[in-house]
C-alpha cells in the first residue's frame, strides 16, 4: 500500500520540503524515552517506507524540543516487568531496528539533544547525523546490568571502530558532540537554532539527485562493507548496472548536454 503520512501517538511526520519526510520522536516529557507505543510506531513507520521506497527520497529523524533527541528506553514504564515482559517489549525494539536499517532510502539523525542508549542505537541505524554543539551520548546499558541490544554493538564498531566502540560501551561513560564529530560518528556539528535547517538542506540535495541512484549507493556500501575486496567490486557493478535501463540515467544525460537541471522521477 502507498505510505501515508498520518497521526501518531508517539511520533509526529511531516514532509518539510518536496520528497522529504521528518519524523520526530514526540515524548519530550520524558526526553522523548522508547516505550512501547513508540517502538510500534516506529515500525509501522519504517516497515512501511520499506514497503513503498518511492514514497520519499530521505527520511530526516529528529527528537522534539531542544533536549533530547532520545534518552533510550523509558525506564518507568519497564520497572517492575516480568522476564517475560522485558523480552516481548524488546523484541518490539529489534524489530524496529531491523525495520530502520532495511529502509533503502538515505536517512539523516538531526540529533538536538541527548541521545543516550537505544537513543545512539538509532542514531546509528541512520546513514549519517548532524548534532547540535549540546548534544551528548552514551551507551549506558552495561550501568543498568544490560547491554546494547538494539544494533549498537554491531553499527558503533563499524562506525567509531572496535576499540573505541567497545571503551564507549564497557564504561557506559557519556561523550560529547565534539567527540562524537573527531570520532566520525557525527558528520556535522551545529548551532541549536540551525541543526534543522543545515539537516534539510542536506536532506533537499539529497532528494534532488536521483532517487534509484541514492538507493542504490546505500545498497552497495552497506552490502558491500560486509565482503571481502573482489566480491565488493563485483556487486558493485551489479549494483551500478540497475540504474543503466532507467529513465533517470537518460534523463541525467540528457539534461548535463542541454545545461539545465534535472526531472528525476525514479524510473
Amino acid at each position: 500500500m502507498p505510505f501515508e503520512i498520518k497521526a501518531y501517538e508517539t511520533l509526529t511526520l511531516h514532509s518539510p520540503a518536496e520528497h522529504v519526510l521528518q519524523v520526530t520522536l514526540n515524548r519530550p516529557e520524558v526526553a522523548n524515552a522508547m516505550n512501547t507505543q513508540m517502538g510500534l510506531d516506529m515500525q509501522a513507520v519504517f516497515d512501511g517506507l520499506c514497503a513503498d521506497p518511492n514514497a520519499y527520497r530521505c527520511v530526516i529523524l529528529t527528537g522534539s524540543g531542544g533536549k533530547a533527541f532520545c534518552a533510550g528506553g523509558d525506564l518507568k514504564q519497564r520497572n517492575g516487568m516480568t522476564d517475560e515482559e522485558w523480552q516481548a517489549q524488546h523484541l518490539i525494539f529489534e524489530r524496529m531496528v531491523r525495520a530502520m536499517i532495511a529502509c533503502p532510502i538515505p536517512m539523516i539523525a538531526a540529533v538536538n539533544g541527548a541521545a543516550y542508549a537505544g537513543g545512539l542505537e538509532m542514531v546509528l541505524c541512520c546513514d549519517f547525523a548532524y548534532a547540535a554543539t549540546h548534544a551528548r551520548f552514551a551507551l549506558t546499558e552495561v550501568t543498568l546490568g544490560i547491554m546494547p541490544g538494539a544494533g549498537g554493538t554491531q553499527n558503533l564498531p563499524r562506525t567509531v571502530g572496535a576499540r573505541r566502540a567497545k571503551e564507549i560501551m564497557l564504561t557506559g561513560r557519556p561523550f560529547t558532540a565534539q567527540e562524537a564529530s573527531d570520532w566520525g560518528m557525527v558528520n556535522r556539528l551545529c548551532a541549536p537554532e540551525a541543526l534543522l535547517g543545515e539537516v534539510l538542506e542536506t536532506a533537499e540535495r539529497i532528494a534532488c539527485n536521483a532517487p534509484i541512484s541514492t538507493r542504490q549507493i546505500k545498497h552497495a556500501v552497506n552490502f558491500g562493507g560486509q565482503m571481502d575486496l573482489a566480491s565488493a567490486l563485483m556487486f558493485e557493478i551489479e549494483v551500478y548496472n540497475r540504474m543503466v535501463p532507467t529513465d533517470d540515467r537518460r534523463e541525467g544525460v540528457a539534461a548535463f548536454n542541454e545545461k539545465r537541471k534535472p526531472n528525476f522521477k525514479g524510473r
